[in-house]
């Protein structure tokens, strides 16, 4: 054994996921098909230069009318 030997620190929440994952192995399996569901989409680089190319541009101050009254 080292010396300056130390345990490994795991904390509660970590041994929870673990004995979780453990009871559940296709849990992450779940989790990366719902992952693709929602957030791993192609993106239309076309559509996407468009979108920006028609935003009209701000003003500095957006509460500013455009003339005085």
């Amino acid at each position: 054994m080292h010396i300056f030997y130390r345990p490994q620190y795991q904390s509660d929440i970590t041994r929870f996921i673990d004995e979780l994952k453990a009871k559940n192995p296709e849990l992450e399996a779940g989790q990366r098909q719902g992952r693709s569901l929602l957030w791993d989409k192609a993106v239309n680089r076309d559509a996407q230069a468009e979108y920006q190319a028609a935003q009209v541009k701000q003003q500095p101050y957006v509460y500013q009318t455009a003339g005085k009254e």
